[in-house]
């Protein structure tokens, strides 16, 4: 029998294989769609998310990253990450840097979709396959936290959004984050002549429409453009719980709060490497707990950002506070990091 069964062969689902194919476990990947896959994320990458990637033997080119830089018109804060750098990488070289490294485990990635679940006390099947354990790693909007009844309807406004990539030079070794009163602009730095540029905002426009919003950054972009529009929402999803009997779900299909802290890779890195500990150690009871742990800070502070973000007078005074106190700034970027 597979000792694993992962569903969703994207970031979190690779890296919880590769995960337990390096315990020793015999992993198979269900995974629709054919590697590399692209998705719109902002695509930079915390330094605790490319310090797991490290760990989990793959090697990825980008844009190193030196910290976070909030700009509203003239005005900006910055803060510097502690340690290392972090990444900016395309989303599709990414997925194909972790395909290659579950496959080299001898890791099984096989066309399917997983669908319904039936489980009892020693084993799960879905897909028309049966393993011991099952990982449902099937993003955001995920069909398995559905068939599990763990779907929790949110009361939160829902978020939207759209990437566009620019053949440009990077300007800064930061992630920007430009503000509005009605959203904000993610410009990160992927390599020679390649920058990235997701908005996100409550309103479902055009990217265009959203880009003007920023007016500045519209301008220098303007017949640049690489690429299609990517989108992806509503971005706020609930889970009543990471665990339903013999399944873990890992990654987004866990529960998402919003792309507002770039912190989406590093927490799929971070639910796959525990829900696999918990599973080798015998112990999947204690995979919720851990989750919570693990996410806690991240949904905290990003809660608490989108609370002020809601409100355009608020909103507007965020740079203005960030530049003010530096410190509290750095802070905040630190703990996120």
């Amino acid at each position: 029998m597979i000792d694993v069964l992962v569903a969703g062969g994207g970031p979190a689902g690779l890296a919880a294989a590769i995960r337990a194919a390096g315990a020793g476990r015999e992993v198979v990947v269900v995974e629709p769609r054919a590697a590399p896959v692209d998705k719109a994320c902002g695509e930079g990458i915390m330094p605790s998310g490319v310090a797991a990637l490290r760990a989990l033997g793959v090697c990825v080119a980008g844009h190193d990253l030196r910290g976070i830089r909030y700009v509203e018109g003239h005005r900006n804060a910055e803060a510097t990450f502690r340690g290392d750098t972090g990444l900016g990488v395309r989303r599709t070289e990414l997925h194909a840097a972790l395909h290659r490294r579950a496959v080299e485990l001898g890791v099984r990635i096989v066309p399917g979709k997983a669908g319904t679940i039936r489980q009892d006390d020693g084993s799960v099947s879905t897909a028309g396959l049966t393993a011991r354990w099952l990982i449902a790693a099937d993003g955001l909007h995920s069909p398995l936290r559905r068939e599990l009844g763990l779907d929790r309807p949110g009361s939160a406004p829902r978020r939207y959004g759209l990437r566009r990539h620019y053949r440009v030079a990077p300007w800064t070794d930061f992630v920007e984050v430009h503000w509005s009163r009605r959203g904000e602009a993610y410009v990160t730095p992927l390599g020679d002549g390649l920058v990235g540029v997701a908005v996100l905002s409550p309103d479902r426009r055009s990217y265009e429409q959203h880009l003007a919003e920023f007016p500045a950054l519209s301008g220098a972009l303007r017949g640049l453009e690489a690429g299609p529009v990517r989108g992806a929402g509503p971005l706020r999803q609930d889970a009543r719980s990471p665990r339903a009997g013999r399944v873990l779900l890992v990654g987004d299909a866990a529960g998402y709060v919003d792309a507002l802290t770039g912190e989406g890779i590093a927490l799929a890195m971070a639910t796959a490497t525990a829900a696999v500990a918990c599973l080798t150690a015998n112990r999947p009871e204690a995979y919720p707990a851990q989750w919570a742990k693990l996410t806690r800070r991240h949904r905290m502070l990003t809660q608490g950002l989108l609370g002020a973000a809601r409100h355009p007078r608020i909103a507007r005074l965020i740079v203005p506070a960030a530049h003010r106190m530096p410190r509290v700034f750095s802070a905040a970027v630190h703990a996120l990091q």
